[in-house]
């Protein structure tokens, strides 16, 4: 038996999220499941990092399966790839030891959110970025973000659905870049809460738009009260960067 790990990416828009599902067969497991069943002719399984919601993307998504035949690792991504749609890509693969698991070894992950301005949005940015017309103030966002780093109880910024055992986690970043009418959310952590990053996003947002003060996210966290916080940002803006081990 050969144990791989492979990195993975996806333009999530037409498909249902990481996990497969009963009632579609659109979600990117079931398509790489299916590649790798084709190329061994025995039912592959694969293992996530990250379970990516209905839309979301990702640059480098980690994923781990074992196999018993002897095609070569380098000749797996091609013959992967030959097979996948055109919007799911295998990048890079290598062998690992029979224990890995892409989410329980996994170190940390940055994630990326993507915001467009101004008051009409480009087609092109359409499903890769949230459209939000107004201008936001950057500095009051920068200066909220600053709160949001370290470890903290973060209960105030987990979706009602989330099934993590204790709501703390270690954010070491939080950047935000501003290229024209994009802005670039970027969020480094040890690991993230059940929709964390776009919880956080919706309410640098409105800091942004002066719905809140910076000071008031500091008080959002501190009261650890989902009901405080800003709306969920949408999916379609939110890329998987990387995963450290």
């Amino acid at each position: 038996m050969r144990y791989f790990k492979a990195i993975l990416e996806y333009d999530g828009t037409n498909y249902n999220g990481w996990q497969r599902q009963i009632n579609t067969s659109m979600t990117i497991q079931e398509k790489i499941e299916d590649a790798l069943t084709v190329i061994t002719k025995k039912h592959i399984s694969v293992v996530a990092a990250s379970r990516t919601d209905a839309g979301v993307h990702a640059y480098g998504q980690v994923i781990g399966f074992k196999l018993e035949n002897n095609i070569p690792t380098e000749r797996i991504p091609i013959a992967v790839n030959s097979l996948l749609p055109k919007d799911i890509r295998m990048k890079d693969i290598e062998e690992v030891d029979p224990d890995f698991h892409p989410r329980f070894h996994a170190k940390g992950k940055i994630y990326q959110y993507l915001i467009e301005t101004g008051p009409i949005q480009s087609v092109f940015r359409r499903n890769y970025a949230y459209h939000v017309p107004q201008n936001l103030n950057l500095e009051g966002m920068q200066k909220a973000a600053q709160y949001l780093i370290g470890k903290h109880d973060f209960s105030s910024f987990r979706a009602s659905g989330c099934s993590a055992k204790s709501p703390v986690r270690n954010l070491k970043r939080i950047e935000i870049f501003q290229e024209k009418d994009l802005l670039r959310l970027e969020f480094e952590g040890e690991g993230f809460l059940y929709n964390m990053v776009r919880i956080l996003t919706g309410t640098l947002i409105y800091v942004g738009l002066g719905k809140f003060t910076p000071y008031k996210v500091k008080e959002i966290l501190e009261a650890r009260d989902r009901t405080l916080a800003g709306p969920t940002a949408p999916a379609h803006g939110l890329y998987l960067m990387k995963v450290f081990y």
